[in-house]
This record gives structure tokens, sequence and C-alpha cells, in this order.
């Protein structure tokens, strides 16, 4: 088994040993700095409590049902112990992290199964049928929708988390055909080390790919952050293999189809709420021997987008473009300043442009070609290089991009280091046509900025552009704002639904990447419609009778 729990925080992002590794003076240069923004001092969040401390409500698996379950996966592999429980009592939502942190579980799984096999995955569904039990697939945990809550339905007795993550093997690697399968438990770096040693790439990299699985970026239909160039998971994946409580779905695996719906689509995105994924076949590309990516200055966002759809036009090979607003572009800078150093060059070099009109609007984006051939991908970025130029674009060179590399998974572990300061930081993610995005990103940053200074009395709200496409692109919005001292799951529901309720108002979806899970189910209905709700829960219907499978969830 590669995935190994016990090394990664319970009650917080990532692994225990690894953090944002800011100094002592980098740290507090950055509370400063946002106190300043904020207008007020901040105020020390409560710490989070050790797993050992942790209340829980006790099981409610009855001895007859466990005895079950033992008898089909083995005594080991059923778990009803405090920290098995409370490892899976979460994912990785704002209102997940302050419930765990708070150490007060009211919702917990009941237990945890471990299955070794799809054979033991089937036969703990039955098991979980027959005796009344909810279950909710679960992969890496690093849900930030509330995908994984373990809700008791009415009418079921218990509720189980069945982890996926022992299902971490290679099936069949088809050089011809370049595709692999894998189990569906198999977390980013063992995959892609796997491909790896074979001179292959999937080339998918969610912010989560060190933490999660690939049972849960089809679940929640991800998107890496090269997606640009490799598309999202409904390009990659051929096929999939989905266990459900009243059999095998299991999709064709051959590049396209007339044969009716495509049922592979009612697998992407079904977030457990069907069953569990257990396989799936992956279109796999030679792992590329160049890799160029740098960063360009405009002098305001709108400059930046117009160089995007530049080179969408242009049709160059891009695997990423990602547009960083002016208080993102801020708030990067101000993370990356240390105040130890007596010169700060990069400082310098801003201070300087100002005069050639990159001032406080100013906006970065980082953008990257891949390839084979140095000199190509050379050729090709020097053409990005002069469509964003003739934008008004200042190149930066190479230093942003290999920042970014370095340091691409390590941004969401700000998170635990601002909650321990009293500053909430959450995110939402949508997608705008083109036509709507100049509107649909200021007009959300905007009713994010008024919720924040209504129910926090202050705060900073900034987005970035990422995941482009021919007819419009991935907005990803960033809030942050003082942590309320009392009811704090109350304040980031306010926050959040100004946020959601613009992004519907402007004509997005509710998530581009995220997935629904509880946090974004009430937007969901005015996506889909009447019709397409009434079609959602005949499937589930259908497929899950009893509403066994992760309820709560999308319906």
């Amino acid at each position: 088994m590669s995935f190994d729990r016990d090394k990664l925080r319970w009650n917080g992002w990532g692994r225990s040993a690894e953090s944002m590794e800011l100094s002592q003076a980098r740290s507090e240069a950055v509370l400063t700095a946002l106190s300043q923004r904020f207008g007020r001092p901040l105020t020390r969040g409560p710490m989070a409590v050790p797993i050992e401390a942790v209340s829980l409500p006790d099981t409610r698996l009855t001895p007859e049902a466990r005895a079950a379950l033992v008898a089909v996966l083995g005594e080991a592999s059923v778990r009803v112990d405090a920290k098995s429980r409370a490892q899976h009592a979460a994912g990785k939502s704002f209102p997940d992290l302050l419930r765990i942190r708070g150490g007060k579980l009211e919702r917990a799984p009941d237990a945890v199964l471990y299955p070794e096999n799809v054979t033991a995955v089937a036969a703990a569904l039955r098991v979980a049928q027959a005796e009344g039990l909810a279950v909710v697939p679960f992969g890496g945990g690093t849900s930030v929708v509330g995908g994984v809550e373990p809700l008791l339905p009415e009418g079921k007795r218990a509720v189980v988390a069945l982890d996926t993550t022992r299902l971490d093997k290679l099936l069949a690697l088809d050089t011809v055909s370049r595709t692999a399968t894998f189990e569906a438990g198999i977390d980013g770096p063992s995959l892609e080390s796997i491909l790896s040693a074979h001179g292959y790439t999937l080339g998918h990299f969610p912010q989560s790919f060190e933490h999660s699985t690939l049972g849960g970026w089809i679940a929640a239909r991800s998107s890496g952050q090269q997606s640009d160039g490799y598309g999202g998971i409904e390009t990659m994946l051929v096929s999939a293999r989905l266990l459900t409580p009243r059999g095998e779905l299991k999709t064709i695996g051959v590049p396209r189809h007339a044969a009716g719906p495509d049922l592979k689509e009612a697998i992407l995105g079904s977030e457990g709420t069907l069953g569990v994924i257990v396989e799936a076949t992956l279109r796999i590309r030679e792992k590329p021997a160049v890799q160029d990516i740098r960063g360009m200055m405009f002098r305001d966002f709108a400059a930046g987008v117009s160089a995007i759809r530049a080179l969408m036009d242009a049709e160059l090979p891009m695997t990423m473009m990602r547009l960083s607003d002016a208080q993102e572009t801020d708030l990067s800078l101000l993370l990356k300043r240390d105040p130890a150093r007596s010169f700060d060059p990069t400082a310098t070099f801003l201070n300087a442009t100002r005069a050639l009109g990159y001032g406080d609007r100013r906006s970065v984006m980082l953008f990257g070609i891949e390839g084979n051939d140095r000199r190509t991908v050379s050729a090709q970025m020097l053409k990005a290089q002069a469509i964003g130029m003739r934008q008004g674009g200042l190149p930066l060179g190479k230093g942003p991009g290999n920042s970014w590399k370095k340091e691409r998974f390590k941004t969401p572990y700000l998170r635990d280091f601002l909650l321990d300061e009293g500053v909430a930081i959450d995110t939402m993610e949508t997608a705008f046509c083109w036509r709507d995005l100049a509107r649909g990103h200021e007009h959300v940053v905007e009713a994010l900025r008024s919720a924040t200074l209504t129910h926090a009395g202050a705060g900073l709200s900034m987005g970035h552009v990422s995941h482009s496409y021919p007819d419009g692109a991935c907005v990803y919005f960033i809030v942050l704002y003082p942590l309320a001292q009392e009811d704090r799951v109350a304040q980031w529901q306010a926050i959040k639904s100004a946020g959601m309720d613009a992004i519907v108002a402007c004509g997005g979806t509710v998530s581009h990447h995220h997935g629904v899970g509880i946090d974004h189910a009430a937007w969901l209905a005015a996506e889909k419609g009447e019709l397409g709700m009434a079609s959602i829960r005949a499937l589930k219907a259908t497929l899950d009778p009893d509403g066994m499978m992760n309820p709560g969830k999308l319906v």
C-alpha cells in the first residue's frame, strides 16, 4: 500500500512534517501586512487539538453488522477505533477544518473499511445493503466542498467510510494504444512514478496531486494545473468501472462511440453517489523532455486576459496560462518577500517598472510549453512571448516559473498557518465564457469584498484565470478575512453564499473542478434546471435505489 494516512495531517492539509516553511521574519511580515490591509490587529485563532483529544460519538455499527463485514473483509480491514474514524470524518473544506480542528466531531463514520481488492469492495457493498448501512467512498479525503461528509440518512442504521487506497495497482499498460489501466485508489505520485518508469505521464496535476486519488479525480471531474495542454480528467478517461449497489457498470474502452449516451459521463462527477469507482483506463503520453514556464507582467488584468485569448487564437501548444489579478499578484509578492534580506531585487525591479505603467493594477501571468525538442519549444515560447508583449506584457523570464514549480503543491499549507493566526482563507472556482469573464470576475470579487466587510469587518478578495478554453476560462477566487470569535461556520456561510450568488448571477458554473458536495448543493438546481435534477435523481434511483451511497451529496 503506497498511501500512508498516518503521515498526513489529519486536521489540516498535507503531510504532518511539511508546512509553508516561512521563517519567523517572513511570518511576522506577512501577518503585519495582513493586519494593515484589514485595518485592525489580528487575534490568534484557536489551536487545533491533537487527535488523542478528539470527542467522537459512539459507533452505531451493530455487532452483527461488524461480524458480517469482518467475514468478507477480514478483522484488520474493519476498524472502529477513534483514530481511524477521526481520519475519515471530514474532508478539507473550510467548515471541515473548523470542525476537526475543534476536535468535536458530532458526525463521524461508525466504521472504516479497507477492502484489499475489487472483489472485497463488491462484498462490502452487499453487506452494507443487507445491514442497512450508508457508504461513503473515501480516497485521499481532499474534497474542499464537503464531499465526504459522513451523513446518516433516514432509514439507515450506521454510516461507514470505504477507504479505496489499497486499490493501488497498475493493471495494464498498452504501449501501442498508449493507455494505462489502474485501480482507482492509487494516489497521484504513485501513478506518475509508475508511468514515469516506462517513459510516460498522465499529465494530471491538481493542487491536491500529492494526496488525492485517481477515483477522486474522476468522481469530482477534476482539472490539473496544466490542463491547457493535457485537458481535464474527462479528456484522459477512456473507460471506468463502477461498482454500484445494483451491480457493476463498466464502460467500453474505445476512443469514441455513437452507441447511445456515453455512460462514462454518468460516472464522471458522480461524487460517490452512484457507487465506488474501482478501475479506470486512461490516455497517457510520452513524458516531455523539455518544460519551459515563464512569467509576464501586464499593466492590468484586462490586458492579461487579452493575451490569453490571443494565445488561444494562435493555437500554440500551451500547457498552462495562469493570470493573477492585481490583488492576488500583491499577495503572492507579499508571501515571497523576505524582510531578512538587506536588498530585495524583486521590489527594486517593480519600483522601476512603475514609470512604465506597471503600478498598483499590475497582473502577473505564468505560461508554459512542453515538448521533446528544445529548439521547437524555444521557438514556440518566443512566439508566445511576442504575443504577450503585443498586449503590453513585460517578460519576467524563467524565475517565476521555477519558483512556481518548486512551490506548486505548497500553497494549501498556508491555510493552516493563517487559521492559527485568526485569519480565514477560502476558495471557490467557476467557469465563464469569454463574454462574461471580465464582468464575472469584477462582480464576484466585489461581492466577496462587501461580504467580508459586513460579516468580518474587513477582508481581501482576489482571483486568477486558469484552465483556458476556446470559448472561456476558469476563474478561481480567493478570500481572506479576520476569523470570528464565535459562530465561525455561520460567518463562512454568509461570505461563501455571497460569492456563489454572484457567480450564478453572472452566468458561471457552480464548480469548474472542485465538485458539488454539500457546500455547493444549494446552487446546483439553478444550473441544472428542474428536469436536469430529476434526471440525476432518476439515475441515482436506478443504480442506488436504497440511497446508501454517499448520501446528501449532489441530490
